[in-house]
């Protein structure tokens, strides 16, 4: 293999008899780099977007959320619970009670996603932190609060500071609609504002209200403890796998357990498949450039008939002058990898500390430029597929050499 590989790079850079051969080589080196060099920063791209995202899901969202696998509501008590709330891994535990409900303000209804929460759930997450106007509070000792999502509240016309009430209505439970009086069937709560957030989502900007959880079980008549989800918060260096077998163990399969990525599996799910789809693009277009490495094997060859010869006189078998050429193209497939590698890492080096390409004119969105994000995953895929298609490509003209 030593001699092989020493011959082949010696015709890598040695004088051929055809100059055509020497442009063709870097004309596929160079097809190579520009595609791996694009394969890098678009995947950079993009996992720069799941993690902008994932940031920004994290300062509303619980590190581990428990549900029901049965029914909507259960029960925060008994032996299990208590036992969940002195796993090591585990640092704060919230109550949460999550419902449609009926917002109305003066002339003004609109349906909204009510999160009704307890005292802790201001250090389970970041809310103080994404608060756009007013302050965080579902309670202040005298009246109940709300905060709601910066794009409800302008939907419905209200101000942090606004003294007007609003209203909360949801259907009596487990009573028959009086067709006499059908506003006798509804519950109603009334609550102020406090202020509003924006997590830069329209899941939550534009449909979620928090208030406290006492005025979500008198809305929706909720017995006390009762629940539709517990949130919790690791402590830290946790391993959120290990926390959630452990949870698991303890609650049983009668409870769902799931991370900040399984609170969201539909939208990483997506964000995975585009991902993929576009890596599948890219080495499309790969395939095709790695062609080119079929055309300069195939003048090379030619062009070294006479050393062919010659080797196979000094005993060089058939396998051994077709390595020498895999070889070859293995060759030209690694320049072109590397040079791309490298121009890739740099350009997404430079965009992540200067921000050179806006996304619009810089102002209209979350972030005022692409984000990138390189992980090393990335790179050693690209690499393999690009190894991997030269391989291909070298093969086919060297596995029909004759002398």
């Amino acid at each position: 293999m030593k001699t092989e590989l020493k011959i082949a790079w010696r015709y890598l850079f040695a004088k051929k008899q055809y100059n055509a051969i020497h442009i063709i080589s870097g004309i596929s080196a160079a097809a190579i780099g520009v595609v791996t060099a694009a394969m890098v920063c678009v995947l950079s791209v993009m996992n720069g977007f799941g993690t902008m995202v994932e940031q920004m899901f994290s300062l509303f969202d619980p590190d581990i959320r428990i549900t029901a696998n049965t029914g909507k509501s259960f029960y925060d008590q008994g032996d299990a619970f208590l036992a969940l709330r002195e796993l090591p891994c585990v640092d704060i535990i919230s109550q949460s009670i999550e419902e449609t409900a009926l917002l109305q303000f003066e002339d003004k209804q609109m349906p909204v996603r009510l999160h009704g929460v307890d005292s802790v759930f201001s250090q389970l997450t970041h809310i103080d932190s994404i608060i756009t106007d007013g302050y965080y509070t579902v309670n202040d000792g005298a009246f109940d609060r709300a905060v709601l999502g910066v794009g409800l509240a302008a939907q419905m016309g209200i101000g942090a500071r606004f003294v007007s009430p609003l209203h909360l209505y949801a259907p009596k439970r487990n009573a028959k609609v009086n067709m006499l009086r059908p506003d006798q069937s509804f519950n109603d709560e009334v609550c102020y504002i406090a202020g509003t957030f924006a997590v830069q989502q329209a899941t939550y900007d534009e449909e979620v209200m928090l208030v406290d959880i006492d005025l979500t079980r008198r809305l929706l008549d909720y017995r006390c403890n009762e629940i539709t989800a517990l949130q919790v918060k690791l402590s830290p260096n946790t391993s959120v796998r290990q926390a959630k077998k452990d949870i698991q163990q303890i609650l049983g399969d009668e409870f769902n357990i799931a991370d900040r990525y399984e609170q969201h599996q539909d939208f990483y799910r997506l964000l995975h498949i585009e991902k993929l789809l576009t890596a599948l693009l890219l080495v499309f277009i790969l395939l095709i450039a790695s062609f080119n490495i079929v055309g300069s094997l195939t003048m090379l060859i030619v062009d070294k008939q006479s050393d062919i010869r010659t080797l196979s006189h000094l005993g060089a078998s058939k396998q051994m002058i077709q390595r020498i050429f895999l070889f070859e193209g293995w060759l030209i497939s690694s320049l072109g990898a590397g040079i791309g590698l490298i121009i890739g890492l740099m350009v997404c080096l430079i965009q992540e500390h200067f921000g050179l390409l806006k996304l619009g004119n810089g102002t209209e969105y979350v972030l005022s430029a692409y984000p990138v994000t390189v992980q090393a995953t990335d790179i050693v895929l690209a690499s393999l597929i690009v190894l991997s298609l030269g391989a291909i490509a070298a093969w086919i003209p060297a596995k029909r050499i004759k002398y």
